[in-house]
């Protein structure tokens, strides 16, 4: 009798499978978290718009701080490149699909669909399932691993985590994943000692430099890429006796190493006013003290562990936290044996073992790019966990070949001596299918906000402001870059559009009156300042008398974010004008903030 998996649909049927489970995931509750900074500037930028049109020191309303999230028919492809290269510090390619895309869907009420500027990022990132079956079954000539890969990318809690951002991270994987298919054929090339198909030479070419005009930080997937032929290389010629390879061998790599450089260049005025820029400064890291030299090593092993394992460590449930934290602990000490013998297995394999040298070199070389740049030169890469995105389908791609040899029952060569190596090393298809619906439960979690939640959280400054404040209400923040217009946009699109998973349990229980007399009966009504950031606080403080002058009275007084500025002149001048300070500085991801009230 035919085996049913031998049927030729079989394989198409599975892989569709994946991809709609990888994209109903990444559709779930897809608007349910608030908009954040970095998704305003990819909205702002791709309708066209700009954020210095946004006046600073002036009393704003609601409508007028989030104007630039109104799509405009007159907007055009060249008013997002002109705005986005003057004012950010990112290639243009997402943002003008986006742009097209956004024309897509309807504005409800004149502002812009957020499901419509999200939805572009979750359909390309369940693009990335079948893409890693094509890798997974290329480099290793296997349907097997093809599966594993894609139903481990469809289930990735980190796959989910970028697919529901409105940010440029899920269309490079894209790139990576036809890139890391061309430095597997490379790499075949070299051990093979073939001259590069020419046709593979210019795909990776034109791939390569789509990878740069999406996100500079593929550059570093293209430096490991570097790094390992360069060593498949050496390895090579000590294998042939020290016989190095004939420049007409090379000369079609070299090729494509100068294409590429080629295709980046024209970024090259762009790339070097990144390091220096205001909207990096976040992740320059100058001093490091006692402990805190091992934190970029955590925050790398967390982001590796969310590629497959999350639980709802970020759970509003105390008991729930802990209880996910040991279990996942305790997972993932359980998995590792697993995996790494898995990896064993399949290099027994001669078939995959230049597979697996190609894509575990990929891996392990992005991963020292991240600590030397980390390290040598003070930037903080591994603190931003989406920034692993470089080296991602090759994790995954990895992991599935080692899936795939518990998955057919391959037998270490010998069994070790104590049992409770054996019982750990032990694995069959149960196995593999508990870690897949672990990974289930995890995408879940991503999902429903439980896991990897906004790096800002808008939603719980606006509950605050919303139970403790009526009436007349003034949010006032030091603007230096538009990154704290995008903080301050964040509190005003939540207040107007209260996110469902941010209920007023999450609101900070601060050490506030009830509303102000004269105020109860009233609707809250939010104004905006965004004050000109300087070391002379007296600018700030002439903003604020300012805006008191065009406020009636009762007023709540909201500083937002004023911990690293001049703050006691700016407390004075509030105190001059009978305003008490309510609590004392109260923080959440992205703001720290202070309510002051001031009566008649």
């Amino acid at each position: 009798m035919r085996s049913p998996f031998a049927h030729p649909w079989l394989h198409l049927w599975l892989l569709l499978l994946w991809t709609l489970l990888g994209l109903g995931l990444r559709l779930v509750n897809l608007t349910g978290k608030p908009l954040w900074t970095d998704e305003f500037s990819t909205i702002v930028f791709s309708l066209g718009n700009s954020f210095l049109t946004i006046p600073l020191d002036q009393l704003l309303t609601t409508e007028q701080l989030l104007q630039p999230l109104q799509p405009s028919s007159s907007a055009s492809m060249r008013d997002v490149l002109r705005h986005l290269l003057s004012e950010s510090n990112h290639p243009p390619l997402y943002f003008l699909l986006t742009h097209v895309w956004l024309k897509l869907f309807p504005a409800p009420n004149g502002w812009v669909s957020v499901w419509g500027a999200r939805s572009l990022a979750a359909v390309l990132g369940a693009l990335a399932v079948p893409a890693s079956f094509g890798l997974g079954w290329f480099a290793f000539r296997s349907r097997l691993v093809g599966h594993l890969a894609a139903v481990l990318m469809a289930v990735s809690p980190f796959g989910i985590y970028l697919s529901q951002e409105a940010r440029h991270y899920t269309l490079p994987l894209l790139w990576i994943i036809v890139s890391l298919g061309c430095l597997v054929t490379a790499t075949r090339t070299i051990r093979h000692r073939d001259p590069l198909p020419m046709s593979i030479g210019l795909l990776w070419v034109v791939v390569n430099t789509l990878a740069l005009a999406t996100h500079y930080l593929t550059l570093l997937t293209l430096l490991a890429e570097l790094m390992v032929m360069m060593v498949m290389g050496l390895i090579q010629s000590w294998r042939e006796q020290g016989q190095w390879y004939p420049s007409a061998h090379w000369w079609r790599i070299v090729a494509v190493v100068a294409g590429t450089m080629a295709g980046g260049l024209v970024w090259l005025p762009f790339l070097q006013d990144v390091p220096d820029s205001q909207l990096t400064a976040w992740i320059q890291q100058d001093v490091r003290t006692g402990l805190q030299w091992l934190d970029p090593i955590a925050q790398l092993l967390a982001a590796a562990i969310s590629m497959l394992y999350l639980l709802p460590i970020q759970a509003p449930s105390s008991p729930i936290v802990l209880v996910s934290v040991v279990l996942l602990v305790w997972v993932v000490l359980w998995t590792l044996p697993k995996l790494y013998c898995g990896l064993i297995l399949q290099a027994t394999n001669p078939n995959s073992r230049l597979p697996l040298m190609t894509l575990g070199g990929f891996v392990s070389s992005a991963i020292l790019l991240f600590f030397a740049i980390t390290y040598i030169f003070e930037r903080d890469l591994t603190s931003a966990l989406r920034y692993n995105f470089v080296y991602f389908p090759g994790a995954i791609v990895l992991m599935a070949a080692s899936l795939a040899t518990i998955w057919a029952g391959t037998k270490l060569p010998s069994e070790p001596k104590s049992v409770w190596l054996k019982h750990i090393y032990q694995g069959n298809r149960r196995t593999v299918i508990f870690i897949i619906l672990l990974g289930l439960v995890g995408s879940l979690t991503v999902a429903w906000n439980w896991g990897y939640q906004k790096i800002h959280r808008p939603d719980v400054v606006a509950e605050a402001i919303r139970s403790y404040s009526q009436g007349d209400v003034l949010i006032a923040i030091p603007h230096q870059t538009h990154g704290q217009t995008g903080r301050l946009m964040g509190i005003a699109w939540a207040l107007q559009h209260p996110s469902p998973t941010s209920p007023s349990s999450l609101a900070p229980t601060l050490s506030a009156n009830p509303p102000l007399a004269g105020a109860a009966s009233k609707s809250l009504i939010p104004h905006f300042l965004l004050a000109r950031r300087s070391y002379d606080s007296g600018s700030m403080v002439r903003s604020l008398r300012q805006a008191f002058g065009q406020l009636p009275r009762p007023l709540d007084v909201w500083l937002i974010n004023f911990r690293n500025t001049p703050e006691r002149p700016v407390s004075q001048f509030l105190e001059r004008r009978q305003c008490e300070a309510q609590t004392d500085s109260f923080s959440t991801d992205g703001y720290q903030y202070r309510l002051y009230r001031c009566p008649r």
